[in-house]
């Protein structure tokens, strides 16, 4: 079968195979890239229209007890400056976030033992408290299934856990000996039994990804049907084993994003921060791929570039209103619209 008709057979709800993934993540051509863009851009106005969702990041803690190979947090890195932010402090990130027309906040921290499940618990039941009319979303690792379940209770939405590959060869050249991909697979089907919208993903050309490796990543997002995938280039961190590894490229990152929506036309895809990174109109670009969702920053400014899981991170000096209001501007110089709204997945 041509390239093209895999891509079509592709939009029309066929399921692939592993070899059929293979082939068609290893043909990619610009030409290639440019008609899966075509289709994923029309599936994707047809269930969301030209909208945009915006999901207010709160990076709390930047302190973790895993040493991931490819990570700037890592706890092996003793030049990171820690940080936690306070439950005052979250709570501010919240409110200024609400006023600027968030209604999506996404705690994210590194594994940090000092926020314990009494006090996740407590700062969910807070904002939630608040903000009613708010979706909210933890990116806080891998927990036990009776955590989760005691998060889910207090009133989380959703949760991101990017598995960052299906392969168990690949996962082990990226993590310690102490992280299994079994106790992560393990977590993201919890998290989905439990009830929450979920989210999965992985790092685009991180070390050792192979064209097998990334058949192996679209058959378990098959497989596992989440609300969300984040996907975004691998961009090395000069404090880390990885630093003098190549970066994932842009082109690549939006091809897969194009086929991603084309997998699951109701995704949450964001166009990331990491793309932003690499290339000015990387998260432009990300949009016009197929994504339909921007995660402007809503730290406080000073801890910003503390949280560098990567390095020359974009808006680590901007104020939120800053950046959403470039954000905002993007947006519509692409023909999109950034809206109001919690942004939950939309059946087709």
């Amino acid at each position: 079968m041509g390239m093209k008709k895999l891509i079509d057979a592709l939009a029309q709800g066929s399921s692939l195979t592993e070899k059929q993934w293979e082939e068609l993540i290893a043909g990619q051509t610009e030409e290639l890239a440019e008609y899966a863009a075509e289709k994923a851009r029309s599936i994707r106005e047809k269930i969301y229209g030209k909208t945009v969702f915006t999901r207010g990041l709160i990076e709390f803690t930047n302190y973790c007890k895993n040493d991931c190979l490819y990570c700037g947090i890592r706890r092996s890195n003793s030049n990171a400056e820690r940080y936690r932010l306070s439950e005052e402090e979250i709570l501010d990130c919240c409110k200024q976030g609400y006023e600027l027309g968030f209604r999506t906040f996404v705690l994210q921290g590194g594994e940090d033992g000092y926020f314990t499940d009494d006090r996740i618990t407590d700062i969910i039941k807070k904002i939630k408290a608040k903000y009613p009319d708010c979706a909210l979303t933890l990116s806080i690792g891998e927990k036990e299934k009776e955590s989760y379940q005691r998060f889910f209770n207090a009133g989380a939405d959703r949760y991101l856990l990017r598995h960052e590959t299906a392969d168990e060869a690949h996962y082990n050249t990226l993590h310690p000996e102490e992280l299994s991909l079994r106790h992560r697979m393990d977590c993201l089907w919890n998290l989905k039994e439990i009830g929450y919208q979920v989210g999965c993903g992985f790092m685009v050309g991180s070390p050792g990804q192979t064209v097998g490796t990334l058949a192996k990543d679209m058959k378990f997002i098959e497989e596992l049907q989440p609300q969300m995938v984040g996907i975004g280039p691998f961009v090395p961190h000069h404090e880390t084993p990885f630093a003098k590894e190549t970066a994932g490229t842009v082109k690549q990152t939006l091809y897969l994003l194009s086929l991603l929506r084309l997998l699951k036309p109701n995704l949450l895809l964001p166009a990331t921060t990491a793309l932003g990174t690499i290339d000015p109109r990387g998260r432009e670009k990300g949009i016009l791929a197929g994504a339909n969702v921007v995660m402007p920053n809503l730290s406080p400014t000073t801890v910003r570039k503390k949280y560098e899981l990567y390095d020359n991170k974009i808006c680590t000096g901007d104020e939120a209103a800053e950046c959403r209001n470039c954000l905002n501007n993007r947006m519509q110089s692409i023909g999109y619209v950034l809206v109001i709204d919690r942004g939950d997945p939309r059946e087709r």
